[in-house]
């Protein structure tokens, strides 16, 4: 201390500003070496989520830059000879960035804090499915994003040595082009807020929105888009404001009902329906399926028309006058005993067969039921085993399919014409 008591004021503040760096690099390398590795074992311990955001292994790499910075801001003072504006410049800078890399502490724990919801918890499943499905990711961006603004506003009142206040006032007056540039940013946190709090959307969901050529499963849910993944594998990417400005459509009520829905129609050729004859009512009886209706609907046809004959005496055995089985009604009933006894068809949910109006390709018989698993694969493949089986048993109902004329069909019908069949 004598010794350098001795020397030029200015070499004493050169000394004191390279031990005051030494120091500085020293405590970094220290934390990196010593404190990071023990603050690491420490969250291994603890296994706890708040232990595993606040000691990150990104926030203790930034707790490490900010040490130095510290040792700067507060040792400045000590050094001999230093000029006072030059202290408080080197003060100010230092202060500046222990803000900003505070700042940037804030934005890694949300980070992990992210990253921890996305992972779930190991211990508890079912809460780990609960929140993956609903993505805080849009929170955290404008959490990081005030954080950002937060940290700009000191950094510069620090540098220019006033009260932050004074620069939030200077922001005040540009409130109006703060709002135009933060324009998006205020609607997709509006959106957001109303798709969370009101469980509109969430990760996983199966959505279809074809203005933007969206169909498949969301991905991600961010502060400013949404992303999802669509069949063939292409991503589209949503501005969140738009899927509380325009409608789209959310498959999870049908994933959650454990039922997918089944509505299509056969379409029979008009030409093919008639009434059955005895013949063809006894064979009908034989089918397992249609046992029980052909003789509960026999007994049903022969009161109705032992009702007619005491009023129409002779008169009923007209076509006209009486009751009989059509081909296309015993068909409906196959079909919907068909439906109730195949194990791939949900029985609690709506089912029934009907024929809607005729029109020019034919009478649509239409199928109305769910299946008992939700799973694409699945549900194609039992759809696929219905139809097919239908289609091949529709012609012992003496029943056909409509189909317009194809080139073969002409042909024949030009080739049967030059037989003179």
């Amino acid at each position: 201390m004598v010794f350098l008591a001795t020397l030029e004021p200015w070499l004493q503040a050169l000394i004191g500003m390279v031990a005051l760096l030494v120091a500085a690099i020293a405590l970094r390398l220290l934390a990196l070496w010593v404190l990071k590795p023990v603050l690491r074992r420490v969250r291994r311990r603890a296994n706890a989520w708040p232990t595993d955001i606040l000691l990150d292994d990104a926030v203790l790499v930034l707790f490490a830059r900010m040490l130095p910075w510290a040792v700067v801001q507060r040792g400045v003072e000590l050094v001999p000879h230093l000029n006072t504006t030059v202290a408080t410049v080197v003060s100010n800078v230092a202060m500046a960035l222990i803000a900003l890399l505070a700042v940037r502490m804030l934005m890694a724990m949300l980070d992990a804090l992210l990253a921890l919801q996305q992972k779930g918890s190991a211990e508890d499943a079912d809460q780990a499915s609960a929140h993956r499905v609903r993505s805080i990711k849009s929170y955290v961006q404008l959490g990081k994003l005030m954080l950002m603004l937060a940290g700009a506003i000191i950094a510069v009142a620090v540098l220019m040595d006033r009260s932050p206040l004074i620069v939030l006032s200077g922001l005040g007056a540009m409130s109006a082009v703060l709002m135009l540039v933060f324009k998006d940013t205020i609607l997709s946190f509006t959106a957001g807020v109303q798709l969370s709090s009101n469980d509109m959307l969430r990760i996983g969901d199966w959505i279809e929105m074809p203005q933007v050529g969206a169909d498949g499963d969301v991905i991600d849910i961010a502060l400013h888009t949404v992303k999802v993944q669509n069949w063939d594998k292409t991503i589209t990417t949503i501005p969140t404001w738009r899927l509380m400005t325009e409608s789209y459509r959310n498959w999870r009520g049908m994933s959650e009902s454990g039922g997918r829905r089944i509505k299509r129609t056969l379409l029979l050729d008009a030409s093919t329906i008639r009434f059955l004859d005895e013949v063809q009512t006894e064979r009908f009886s034989a089918f397992a399926l249609l046992h029980e209706y052909i003789e509960n609907k026999r007994a049903e046809v022969e009161h109705s028309n032992d009702e007619a004959r005491s009023v129409l005496g002779e008169r009923v055995e007209l076509i006209a006058n009486q009751r009989r089985l059509t081909n296309i009604g015993t068909f409906r009933a196959y079909v919907l005993a068909y439906l109730r006894a195949h194990p791939g068809i949900h029985q609690r949910m709506t089912l029934m067969v009907r024929t809607l109006q005729p029109t020019a390709e034919g009478v649509p018989l239409e199928l109305y039921c769910f299946t008992s698993s939700t799973a694409w694969l699945v549900y194609e493949a039992t759809q696929g085993d219905i139809f097919d089986h239908l289609l091949a048993i529709l012609p012992e109902f003496g029943l056909r399919l409509y189909q317009h004329p194809s080139g073969a069909d002409v042909h024949a019908g030009v080739a049967a014409l030059v037989r003179g069949e």
